[in-house]
């Protein structure tokens, strides 16, 4: 449901192809893997390796649903910017009733094995999601308001929620935690590849930052939400969540990215804005990746 990243660019040469293409692949592994972490974060030992599989496959379909249903929506758009128009939507190759009832019976299939493996309140907040993503975001926040991505990117950052509750059977307070760091970490991630792509997004007709505001205006929105990312991942350690293993990593992670965004702000490329858009992924996977590590360390070296 995370909007923010880029597929690659070759159309598709099948049917299945075409329908895997839809779904987003690489933006879906990001987000269950957000949603594994935040599983596993939710228990002190290792947790239920069947409700882990039912809800991690249960979260993939319906994410898979949202993006495909955003393809659809969406297929104006694309064939408008070259950083889509290879999509099977845009380029005409699927219509549009083959594309929603792809949607329609991956959210189904999600649902159902979210109701009946996991948990209802994970289905309800997975489907929350969806709403979030495919219609608050897409349908009305993305053609009318530049900070469409701060908006609506909530709903990319449940993914860590999604896993919590699929354990607990509840929010707590470390998974809205979680939350919030992929929350900050929305806008400098998305306005990094608006940059560099601002043609783009200026012939898509989208209200974009960079569109409306300015490429100046944007490196700086991008290094100040940089700086209030690297504040939120220090709070995990400041709550007693983590130790100090993922303190270090925080601290590193965080200090090179807010180095890549000042550079951004001051000297600004677009080849660096396309660097600091790639580091931004590498960084939000690897700061995750730390604190479940620190997560299982802890109590050997506490």
């Amino acid at each position: 449901m995370n909007p923010t990243l880029t597929q690659g660019a070759r159309a598709p040469s099948s049917r299945l192809a075409q329908y895997v293409a839809l779904t987003k692949p690489r933006v879906i592994q990001l987000i269950v893997f957000c949603a594994v972490i935040g599983m596993l974060m939710a228990e002190p030992g290792w947790p239920d390796l069947a409700v882990v599989i039912a809800a991690a496959a249960g979260i993939w379909l319906v994410a898979s649903a949202a993006a495909a249903f955003n393809c659809l929506v969406e297929q104006h758009i694309d064939r408008r910017m070259a950083r889509t128009a290879w999509r099977p939507t845009a380029r005409g190759e699927l219509g549009r009733g083959p594309a929603l009832v792809f949607s329609l019976l991956l959210c189904a299939a999600g649902g159902v094995l979210l109701f009946v493996w996991v948990n209802p309140l994970t289905l309800w907040l997975t489907l929350a999601t969806f709403i979030g993503y495919a219609v608050i975001y897409t349908v009305v926040l993305k053609p009318r308001t530049p900070q469409n991505i701060v908006i609506g990117g909530l709903s990319g950052a449940m993914p860590p929620v999604l896993g919590w509750a699929s354990m607990r059977g509840e929010v707590g307070p470390e998974a809205l935690l979680m939350c919030l760091i992929i929350f900050l970490w929305t806008p400098p991630h998305f306005w990094a590849l608006a940059l560099y792509r601002v043609e783009d997004y200026r012939r898509s007709g989208l209200p974009m930052l960079p569109v409306t505001h300015g490429l100046a205006f944007t490196r700086l929105n991008v290094f100040l939400y940089t700086c209030v990312l690297f504040a939120a991942t220090l709070l995990p350690y400041v709550i007693g969540m983590s130790g100090w293993p993922y303190l270090l990593c925080a601290i590193g992670l965080g200090g090179w990215f807010i180095a890549l965004a000042f550079r951004l702000w001051r000297d600004y490329s677009d080849a660096l804005a396309r660097r600091t858009f790639r580091y931004s992924i590498v960084y939000l996977a690897l700061l995750f990746a730390a604190l479940l590590l620190d997560h299982y360390l802890m109590p050997w070296i506490s």
